[in-house]
């Protein structure tokens, strides 16, 4: 089965994002922190609870009355969503018929009552049938920012996981003259395309903190032919890159040999299309890299920027990228 187009863009719902689920009517059976576990979802033929048979994911106790079951969800970036997969494997007997989804954009971090209570929420996903043991996809148009969701699940019954595809909003808090990291993804990065990724999504590349193991980088194949690896970001905002971070961490044995950077000033709202046209300009000569390593690169006298790319020679793995910058206008 192919996956839906939408998934290979960020999951703004991870758990290593700062996504939670904040609230739920009901967990009788199975907890609202199982949605969105990273791990893929799993059987225990044989094991039990003091409340009915062990399963992994959210799942709601026999409605006996009229109503729906529901949870609160806090987003762990501010995102215009395209779409989501409510997967319900092994729920076969015990999935929902039908869900929705709902979504607010709300600033700060509000308490999960009041959100329930007051929020303006909008119809993201109408009400939907599901099929059970099964990754159910629906597309949603990213018509506006959410920062909250509300999924609701007909009438009652277990959902394994729920991931939630879009990409990350730029922070309203990047005003021009603000310094920060114009890469990751937290501030409203994205990496828009790469030449490869064949051991490591290149999503990787922007998460917040250092990666954990050799498999939370961006990774490519091993290089047969001529040329070169590259990645392009989508800056947070419009700005002047003043450091070049590029982390080799765990990459012993497979890290490249040398990077370059360069950038070019498209407007952040371009087709990526529009990349193949674009004047890069240089902003990081070919440098040597040293495996397992946090490389740090100066580099003043940048001119204002949307885009980065990373060039890695000629192929391997990097853990993180980080360019800081100031905004510009």
């Amino acid at each position: 089965m192919h996956s839906a187009p939408f998934t290979d863009l960020v999951d703004v719902a991870a758990e290593r994002l700062g996504g939670a689920v904040m609230l739920a009517n009901d967990e009788f059976f199975a907890p609202k922190e199982n949605l969105l576990k990273a791990a893929r979802p799993e059987w225990r033929e044989h094991e039990y609870t003091d409340r009915g048979k062990w399963m992994d994911g959210w799942e709601t106790r026999r409605r006996r009355s009229p109503g729906h079951d529901w949870c609160l969800i806090r987003l762990g970036v501010r995102a215009r969503l395209h779409g989501v997969v409510v997967d319900t494997s092994f729920f076969r007997g015990n999935y929902p018929e039908h869900c929705s989804l709902d979504a607010c954009d709300v600033p700060g971090v509000p308490d999960p009552e009041s959100l329930a209570a007051s929020a303006a929420w909008v119809e993201l996903l109408p009400r939907s049938p599901l099929e059970g043991h099964h990754a159910n996809s629906f597309p949603v148009l990213p018509d506006r920012p959410a920062t909250h969701l509300r999924f609701s699940i007909h009438p009652d019954g277990g959902v394994a996981r729920l991931r939630v595809y879009g990409e990350p909003a730029p922070d309203p808090r990047l005003v021009p003259g603000t310094s920060a990291d114009l890469a990751a993804l937290e501030s409203g990065g994205m990496v828009v395309a790469c030449s490869d990724m064949f051991f490591g999504h290149r999503h990787n590349l922007i998460l917040p903190g250092r990666s954990t193991h050799m498999g939370d980088g961006w990774e490519t194949r091993r290089r047969r032919g001529p040329g070169h690896d590259w990645i392009v970001v989508r800056l947070a905002a419009r700005g002047m890159i003043a450091e070049v971070e590029v982390d080799t961490d765990h990459f012993k044995g497979n890290a490249p040999a040398s990077c370059s950077v360069e950038v070019c000033d498209i407007g952040r709202d371009a087709e990526t299309s529009a990349l193949v046209h674009a004047q890069w300009a240089p902003l990081l000569g070919q440098t040597l890299l040293q495996p397992d390593a946090r490389h740090r690169f100066a580099t003043a006298g940048s001119p204002a920027a949307t885009h980065a790319r990373l060039n890695i020679f000629p192929d391997g793995g990097i853990a993180r990228l980080r360019l800081v910058g100031t905004v510009s206008t």
